[in-house]
Protein backbone atom coordinates (compact mmCIF):
# COMPACT_ATOMS: atom_id res chain seq x y z
CA UNK A 1 0.00 0.00 0.00
CA UNK A 2 1.22 3.05 -0.76
CA UNK A 3 1.85 6.54 1.22
CA UNK A 4 -0.84 8.22 -0.25
CA UNK A 5 -3.09 5.33 -0.03
CA UNK A 6 -2.97 5.05 4.07
CA UNK A 7 -5.20 7.03 6.04
CA UNK A 8 -5.11 8.06 10.05
CA UNK A 9 -7.79 5.75 11.17
CA UNK A 10 -7.17 3.12 9.26
CA UNK A 11 -7.38 -0.09 11.54
CA UNK A 12 -6.45 -3.80 11.36
CA UNK A 13 -7.26 -6.86 13.90
CA UNK A 14 -4.30 -8.88 15.02
CA UNK A 15 -4.49 -12.37 15.37
CA UNK A 16 -4.16 -14.46 19.27
CA UNK A 17 -0.40 -14.82 19.74
CA UNK A 18 -0.08 -17.52 22.72
CA UNK A 19 2.18 -17.36 25.53
CA UNK A 20 3.87 -20.31 25.58
CA UNK A 21 5.75 -21.68 28.40
CA UNK A 22 9.06 -23.30 27.27
CA UNK A 23 9.15 -20.00 24.54
CA UNK A 24 8.80 -17.98 27.21
CA UNK A 25 11.27 -19.21 29.15
CA UNK A 26 13.57 -19.52 26.12
CA UNK A 27 13.41 -16.43 25.23
CA UNK A 28 14.27 -15.12 28.77
CA UNK A 29 17.41 -17.54 29.17
CA UNK A 30 18.81 -15.94 25.70
CA UNK A 31 17.46 -12.20 26.06
CA UNK A 32 16.23 -11.63 29.39
CA UNK A 33 17.95 -13.39 31.98
CA UNK A 34 16.52 -12.38 35.48
CA UNK A 35 14.81 -14.40 38.15
CA UNK A 36 11.64 -12.53 37.58
CA UNK A 37 11.44 -14.27 34.37
CA UNK A 38 13.14 -17.12 34.74
CA UNK A 39 13.25 -18.94 38.26
CA UNK A 40 9.93 -19.70 39.73
CA UNK A 41 10.48 -20.13 43.48
CA UNK A 42 12.29 -16.40 43.20
CA UNK A 43 8.74 -15.02 41.13
CA UNK A 44 6.62 -17.08 44.19
CA UNK A 45 7.88 -14.03 46.44
CA UNK A 46 7.38 -11.23 44.02
CA UNK A 47 4.29 -9.45 43.85
CA UNK A 48 3.01 -10.90 40.44
CA UNK A 49 3.62 -14.38 42.33
CA UNK A 50 4.98 -16.40 39.02
CA UNK A 51 6.88 -15.83 36.19
CA UNK A 52 6.15 -12.79 33.94
CA UNK A 53 6.80 -13.18 30.22
CA UNK A 54 9.60 -10.59 29.34
CA UNK A 55 8.03 -7.80 27.87
CA UNK A 56 10.21 -7.48 24.45
CA UNK A 57 8.91 -11.59 24.20
CA UNK A 58 5.13 -10.35 24.90
CA UNK A 59 5.76 -7.36 22.45
CA UNK A 60 6.96 -9.54 19.69
CA UNK A 61 4.48 -12.10 19.88
CA UNK A 62 1.85 -9.96 18.94
CA UNK A 63 4.37 -7.89 16.61
CA UNK A 64 4.87 -11.18 14.72
CA UNK A 65 1.02 -12.04 14.42
CA UNK A 66 0.59 -8.05 13.03
CA UNK A 67 3.28 -8.70 10.38
CA UNK A 68 1.24 -11.46 9.12
CA UNK A 69 -1.42 -8.69 7.95
CA UNK A 70 1.24 -7.45 5.90
CA UNK A 71 -0.93 -3.59 5.86
CA UNK A 72 2.09 -1.86 3.99
CA UNK A 73 3.19 -4.80 1.42
CA UNK A 74 5.98 -4.34 -0.94
CA UNK A 75 5.58 -0.69 -0.36
CA UNK A 76 7.23 -0.60 3.32
CA UNK A 77 11.19 0.53 2.95
CA UNK A 78 12.03 0.16 6.84
CA UNK A 79 11.11 1.00 10.55
CA UNK A 80 12.22 3.91 11.85
CA UNK A 81 11.65 3.99 15.51
CA UNK A 82 9.47 2.07 18.21
CA UNK A 83 8.34 2.92 21.68
CA UNK A 84 6.65 0.34 23.87
CA UNK A 85 4.69 0.80 27.31
CA UNK A 86 3.92 -1.84 29.37
CA UNK A 87 0.94 -1.68 31.60
CA UNK A 88 0.07 -5.65 32.93
CA UNK A 89 2.13 -8.51 33.02
CA UNK A 90 2.48 -10.90 30.82
CA UNK A 91 2.34 -15.06 32.01
CA UNK A 92 2.49 -18.01 30.71
CA UNK A 93 -0.67 -19.32 29.04
CA UNK A 94 -2.18 -15.74 28.51
CA UNK A 95 -3.12 -15.09 24.96
CA UNK A 96 -2.83 -11.79 23.26
CA UNK A 97 -4.81 -9.98 20.90
CA UNK A 98 -4.78 -6.55 19.34
CA UNK A 99 -5.15 -4.32 17.22
CA UNK A 100 -2.89 -1.57 14.56
CA UNK A 101 -4.08 1.90 14.20
CA UNK A 102 -2.65 4.50 11.75
CA UNK A 103 -2.50 7.54 14.40
CA UNK A 104 -0.40 9.73 11.99
CA UNK A 105 1.25 10.48 8.51
CA UNK A 106 3.89 12.95 7.63
CA UNK A 107 4.93 13.17 4.08
CA UNK A 108 8.78 13.41 4.30
CA UNK A 109 9.38 14.01 0.48
CA UNK A 110 8.75 12.81 -3.03
CA UNK A 111 10.00 9.34 -2.49
CA UNK A 112 8.27 8.28 1.01
CA UNK A 113 6.57 9.41 3.83
CA UNK A 114 6.39 8.61 7.61
CA UNK A 115 3.46 6.14 8.86
CA UNK A 116 2.61 6.16 12.80
CA UNK A 117 1.18 2.76 13.81
CA UNK A 118 -0.08 2.18 17.59
CA UNK A 119 -0.92 -1.38 18.32
CA UNK A 120 -2.41 -2.20 21.61
CA UNK A 121 -2.36 -5.74 22.84
CA UNK A 122 -4.99 -7.13 25.56
CA UNK A 123 -4.74 -10.29 27.38
CA UNK A 124 -7.90 -13.26 27.52
CA UNK A 125 -9.65 -11.11 30.37
CA UNK A 126 -9.73 -7.79 28.01
CA UNK A 127 -6.78 -6.10 30.04
CA UNK A 128 -4.41 -3.95 28.35
CA UNK A 129 -0.81 -5.37 28.73
CA UNK A 130 1.00 -3.65 26.29
CA UNK A 131 1.04 -0.46 23.84
CA UNK A 132 3.32 0.15 20.67
CA UNK A 133 3.93 3.39 18.58
CA UNK A 134 5.83 2.42 15.67
CA UNK A 135 7.49 4.72 13.06
CA UNK A 136 7.54 3.06 9.76
CA UNK A 137 8.95 4.78 6.32
CA UNK A 138 6.53 3.96 2.79
CA UNK A 139 7.07 4.53 -0.50
CA UNK A 140 4.98 7.10 -2.24
CA UNK A 141 3.26 6.44 -5.31
CA UNK A 142 5.81 6.79 -8.37
CA UNK A 143 5.25 10.30 -10.47
CA UNK A 144 3.21 9.36 -13.57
Amino acid sequence: MYFEEIEVGMTVEIAPAVIEKEKMLDFARLYDNVPLHTDEEYAKKTPFGRLIAPGVMSFMSVWARYLEVDLFGEELLAGKSTRIEWHKPVFAGDVLTGCAAVTNTVRRNVRNGLVELTIKAYNQHGDLVLTDVTEAIVKCRPAE
